[in-house]
């Protein structure tokens, strides 16, 4: 029905609650106690989710008040706001004033689940590169649906849709904890789509641009540098290379336990001179203790971090270096470091080295590897693993010093 100020006044109460909708705005409910008490309320969506929110008692609110509250209220939950959880978070009792910024519920959300699992660590650092960096003292309860969606296209327009996509994943489950917790009600994550489409990279560098890469990590020095051709040379993981330790170190073998891997079995990986020669360059800082941690560390607490704008500079390097050598301007294609462990893959391929060794070198179980071949081949293939690596040593330094035609491939065995 549509209300007005007198018709308001003439509702008579009944034995039941009456919540009446006002036609002439939608979602706002005139409610009639029994008692006789009469006060405003207003209904709307969050997350998919129905909320209710008191906007104060009639006569101490007119129908006009109202009216005019509840068109703030669902013109903020429209933006992705809870106004509701809003309100309430305003009337709590502040004992802390950084009890519910994002700061302090990332640092909670890690020490009591993420810890606890294997991909933790990970996921921690890319909440705090992207989430804490930007909301970090914000309020939780001032996060709203748009924010989200902000945050993503943000990360998606500069070319990391995949990122975007692994953030979103990481803020749904932040998110849900907070519910859980009873800090929201609900999370403005929920119905927030994918930033983008995922497409399957197979991106590799040709032998020019891994000349080029090579000469801009010379070129760079400390951290990056040796770090990308460790990455190179071996074909691991990038967060296995960031938090290598000298202790993994048995002489010329690289040894990961199990809780070190992504797909959690032990792996090691032989060490060729090459990849000795670039560990070697790498002074080694200690923590305030006067440990060394990680081989790759600028504070001696923590494994380096800020892979992609150290990508960036080694591919601004490798753009100048090919510019110089060609005398005329070069495009490269853009690349990721994880481009250098298909790189290592395709590598040992144009060798002949066969598959199966390829995937025991890359500690990746799939395909040759996976089923019954898994499960009853114990072989390790150590030999062979370094003499994959060998060859693919001297086949990239080869490159370097131009003399890769007289590369010797091996051939299947």
């Amino acid at each position: 029905m549509k209300l007005s100020a007198a018709g308001v006044e003439k509702i008579k109460p009944t034995d039941k609650r009456q919540e009446i909708p006002d036609s002439l705005c939608v979602g706002l409910y005139l409610i009639v106690q029994p008692t006789g008490k009469k006060g405003w309320q207003v209904r709307y969506r969050h997350g998919g989710v129905h909320r209710r929110m008191s906007l104060g008692a009639f006569p101490v609110l007119s129908l006009a008040g109202a009216r005019e509250r509840a068109r703030q209220t669902l013109a903020a939950a429209s933006a992705g706001t809870d106004p509701a959880a809003e309100v309430k978070a305003a009337k709590a009792p502040k004992l802390d004033g950084d009890r519910d910024k994002i700061k302090t519920l990332i640092g909670q959300f890690d020490k009591r689940h993420l810890s606890k699992l294997k991909s933790g660590a990970v996921v921690r650092r890319e909440l705090e590169r992207h989430v804490v960096s930007a909301w970090g003292e914000r309020d939780v309860h001032q996060i709203g649906k748009r924010d989200v969606i902000d945050l993503l296209d943000g990360i998606a327009d500069s070319g990391r849709v995949v990122t975007a996509n692994r953030v979103r994943a990481y803020l749904a489950k932040f998110f849900g904890w907070c519910v859980e917790r009873d800090i929201l009600a609900t999370s403005p994550a929920a119905g927030v789509k994918p930033a983008g489409k995922e497409t399957s990279r197979a991106r590799v560098l040709t032998d020019d641009e891994i000349r080029w890469f090579w000469t801009a990590c010379e070129a760079e020095g400390f951290p990056w540098g040796p770090f990308g051709k460790v990455l190179l040379l071996t074909g691991q993981r990038l967060n296995e290379v960031a938090q290598m330790t000298d202790s993994e170190i048995r002489g010329d073998l690289w040894h990961l336990t199990a809780d070190r891997t992504k797909n959690g079995r032990a792996h090691d990986v032989p060490l060729t001179g090459a990849v000795r020669a670039a560990l070697d360059e790498v002074e080694r800082v200690t923590d305030e203790e006067g440990r060394v941690r990680f081989i790759f560390t600028t504070t001696g607490r923590t494994p380096v971090s800020g892979f992609f704008k150290a990508r960036a500079v080694l591919a601004e390097a490798m753009v100048g270096i090919a510019q110089k050598e060609r005398g005329e301007p070069v495009e490269i294609p853009r690349w990721t470091f994880h481009d250098l462990r298909r790189t290592a893959a395709t590598g040992m391929a144009r060798l002949g080295i066969p598959v199966r060794v390829t995937e025991a070198v890359l500690n990746h179980v799939s395909g040759t590897g996976g089923g019954i071949v898994a499960v009853y081949q114990r072989h390790d293939y150590a030999d062979e693993k370094r003499q994959a690596l060998e060859a693919w040593a001297r086949f990239v330094l080869s490159l370097v010093e131009g003399e890769a035609d007289n590369v010797v491939r091996l051939q299947h065995g």
